[in-house]
């Protein structure tokens, strides 16, 4: 099974992902969304979402790394697409799923479901303005406020020359409401004509291994993108592929190679807020990180996290742990 880790906007970022996909499984990612409007943007813009693009656009554990567009101007999302191409990405993916109303107001994300036309245009025009060895992909919803076109846009991104679609398996007006409509990614599956037939991958709702597998019985699909499952538990993907978890002793080493890095890339007065974010998370699974949660939910300053930190571990706590786990700790960030 292909296991992808997905785009979240504000929380999937450089740095999470080259802490999550240390722990294995994972076999792809795809960037935050880089947002295209009425010009080509500096090569630093790329850069700045995507800095595995200077490592090979792999992160530090090998994992590619494929960078996602959004716009809704076919030449224009062509031309920064080419530039974007001169810095060697893993593919170019595109993005017609995001459900942020700032975003869809703008007629970006996943507003341009109920234009099946335009996103072929789109998908069409990109595919054309880039070297044809690299991939090309895209990643929709089911629909805007239903989920009556979603056939049609699947068709109309294959026919455009799409090599690989994702679908996350809700419309826009579902949020992230469970559940996910898995179901109906099969159905989009089979509406492609054979000469169509592109790999899908199914997203939406795996949270655990069963998830995993009921969805892709149910989906028929090889491969599938996680999301906060996958932030949430960390050894998820690891799991999923019979290769083992990543117990609770591993996470110090892996919360602190986090937050070193988040100290180089985000503003000191947002750093603590990072943390919390991703413990927030992690609480669902490990009911350490409830405790963890609750020791810093009130801090705000980064020095009494450091603190934390060097009172907690990482030796001996997590040294020998980190390397039977096959995690690299404390490894040195990507350029910032």
């Amino acid at each position: 099974m292909i296991l992808l880790l997905a785009p979240m906007e504000g929380l999937l970022d450089a740095t999470l992902r080259d802490v999550l996909t240390r722990t294995g499984g994972i076999d792809r990612c795809v960037s935050e969304f880089i947002r295209v409007t009425n010009t080509v943007l500096p090569e630093r813009a790329f850069l700045r979402v995507v800095p595995e693009l200077l490592n090979g656009s792999r992160t530090r554990a090998g994992v590619p790394v494929r960078p996602q567009l959004l716009g809704s101007d076919p030449a224009c999302l062509a031309d920064n697409a080419a530039r974007l191409a001169g810095l060697r990405p893993h593919g170019i993916d595109l993005n017609f799923g995001c459900p942020a109303k700032t975003v869809n107001q703008s007629r970006g994300g996943a507003v341009l479901l109920d234009e099946p036309e335009l996103v072929g245009r789109i998908v069409a025009a990109v595919r054309r303005a880039v070297p044809a060895h690299l991939p090309v992909s895209a990643k929709m919803r089911l629909g805007y406020n239903d989920d009556r076109r979603a056939e049609e846009c699947a068709i109309a991104i294959a026919e455009a020359g799409a090599d690989e679609l994702v679908v996350h398996a809700r419309t826009k007006a579902h949020g992230y409401r469970p559940p996910a409509y898995w179901e109906r990614i099969a159905q989009v599956r089979e509406a492609l004509p054979a000469h169509l037939q592109i790999p899908m991958v199914a997203n939406g709702d795996i949270w655990t291994v069963a998830d995993a597998l009921r969805c892709q019985a149910v989906t028929g699909c090889d491969a599938l993108m996680m999301g906060r499952g996958m932030v949430t538990n960390p050894g998820l993907a690891l799991a999923i592929k019979g290769q083992g978890l990543v117990p609770w002793n591993v996470m110090p080493d892996l919360l602190l190679a986090f937050w070193q890095q988040v100290g180089l890339r985000v503003d000191r007065r947002h750093r603590a807020g990072r943390l919390k974010q991703w413990l927030n998370y992690l609480r669902r699974h490990y009911p350490q990180a409830q405790q963890a949660f609750d020791e810093l939910r009130l801090t705000n300053d980064a020095d009494a996290i450091q603190h934390w930190f060097d009172r907690v571990g990482p030796a001996p706590l997590i040294g020998t742990t980190a390397q039977a786990a096959n995690i690299e700790p404390r490894a040195e960030p990507l350029p910032a």
